[in-house]
């Protein structure tokens, strides 16, 4: 009998184990460090076991399944979290805005199956959809997740602050995948990110935990995302990166985790379609009066002057009329540079609201006054700019459809509780150059590419047009 009893245990051990879930985190779509119209990135989460992985895909319903030869995993072992590995998978000779399907096979079988949609080329017409402050686990952000999903964007930005409170892996388990990448859409999330790639800006819950003795996984940014990593390196202590804090037991294996994306991954541009994509680090550590900095984003804007459409996204807003955060000016330095290189939209984050300016041009005032605290009195806390703003108030989106200037948009209502409702309906609290502010709804920024026409819509959590206008180019 005792024996019968070991047998049965034995089966039921073999079976509990060959239905374990082969996944940590399923399969998720990025554009990777040199995105072209052909080719995605698969990335995956599993156990720290060596497994044989493969990965194949096929163009439309009915192609041939071709085999992805390039393969590589990073292992994860930080302190505190149970060592595993990501995986990365190249999805190569992609046609250009056509399905076409996906499948992880785990020693040989099948174990996930997704359909994607090839990036678009510049002849393509295509959308995307653009929130901040997300990864807060509310009811809110998982109804924009599902709002999201159902847009059927061709790809989806976050202006920063991806989770909360501090960027990490056990943040993101909890907060994140299980709302951008659930097996199906309902009051939890939606299953998005499996065929939709989503692209980041770092915020400053990704980036300003730094100290790896007291949050041990902290910078999962650095571990979780495939994004270009072409812009300035920058050296720690220097005008982009603070420095690592930290033993060397837990800066070392945060260093192997992170692999080539750090510190590199804050600072980046890439080409969709017939747009340009400029994505910086607006942290308030961030140097931006080094000459470096500045010259690296007008060269890339320079660069990409065959573009029709030029956008730059970060986090922190230099224009903000919210009570909060409004001394964190820094990137009003930029507007200039931003200017010259012909940028339409700038997407930010981290005031949980919604603001839209008036198209305008802004030369700022010196290099504006830092702002220094903390219990230490040495922490920078933002830069106040003062400067001369011209706006275009003719433009209207509607029928004056060519502005004269650059439009700032602050898209922060993701999830995160709300910056500010009190001042929605009370416009003399608001700056000069705000044309648009509603604090009251969460919400996400719905934008529409075709050709030389951008059509901008705002929409709430529960699917309301909150605002809607248009840019046409000549």
């Amino acid at each position: 009998m005792k024996q019968v009893r070991c047998f049965l245990a034995t089966i039921l051990y073999l079976n509990l184990t060959n239905a374990q879930e082969p996944f940590i985190v399923k399969p998720y779509l990025q554009i990777g460090q040199n995105p072209t119209p052909q080719t995605l990135q698969v990335l995956w989460h599993a156990a720290d076991h060596d497994t044989v992985w493969s990965v194949e895909h096929r163009i439309g319903t009915k192609g041939e399944w071709v085999n992805t030869p390039l393969l590589t995993s990073t292992r994860v072992a930080v302190s505190g979290i149970e060592a595993h590995r990501v995986y990365h998978a190249a999805l190569a000779g992609l046609v250009p805005g056509t399905n076409f399907t996906y499948r992880i096979l785990k020693e040989g079988k099948t174990v996930f199956t997704s359909d994607a949609m090839a990036p678009k080329d510049a002849g393509q017409p295509y959308r995307f959809v653009a929130f901040g402050d997300i990864g807060a686990e509310t009811a809110d952000q998982k109804k924009l997740a599902t709002q999201a999903y159902l847009s059927k964007p061709d790809f989806v930005v976050v202006p920063g602050d991806i989770v909360y409170e501090n960027g990490r892996i056990s943040e993101y388990r909890s907060k994140f995948w299980p709302v951008y990448n659930g097996d199906k859409s309902d009051t939890s999330g939606a299953p998005i990110m499996r065929s939709v790639p989503f692209i980041a800006a770092v915020g400053n819950h990704e980036a300003d935990s730094r100290n790896l003795d007291k949050i041990p996984d902290a910078l999962a940014y650095y571990m979780f995302w495939d994004q270009p990593l072409n812009g300035p390196l920058g050296q720690e202590g220097g005008a982009i990166v603070p420095e690592l804090k930290g033993s060397d037991e837990n800066k070392k294996a945060f260093l192997h985790a992170a692999g080539d994306t750090y510190p590199r991954m804050t600072n980046y541009s890439f080409d969709y379609g017939n747009s340009h994509w400029t994505v910086l680090d607006a942290d308030s550590y961030v140097d931006w009066t080094d000459k470096e900095l500045t010259d690296w984003v007008a060269k890339d804007l320079s660069a990409s002057k065959n573009a029709t459409w030029h956008f730059v996204m970060f986090h922190q807003p230099g224009f903000n009329s919210s009570i909060e955060h409004y001394e964190e000016q820094q990137m009003r330095l930029l507007a200039p540079v931003f200017e010259a290189g012909h940028v339409d939209v700038v997407f930010n984050g981290h005031v949980h609201n919604y603001q839209r300016s008036f198209p305008l041009h802004f030369m700022p005032q010196n290099k504006g006054t830092l702002l220094v605290g903390g219990k230490e009195n040495k922490k920078i806390q933002g830069r106040v700019v003062s400067g001369k703003w011209t706006l275009d108030k003719i433009f209207d989106g509607k029928t004056h459809t060519t502005p004269n200037g650059v439009i700032y948009l602050i898209t922060g209502a993701g999830g995160k509780y709300l910056y500010n409702p009190e001042q929605e309906k009370d416009p003399d609290t608001w700056q000069k150059f705000t044309d648009k502010f509603i604090s009251t709804v969460h919400s996400m920024t719905l934008a529409e590419v075709n050709g030389k026409t951008l059509f901008i819509r705002q929409i709430s959590a529960d699917g309301e047009e909150l605002d809607a206008f248009k840019i046409t180019r000549n």
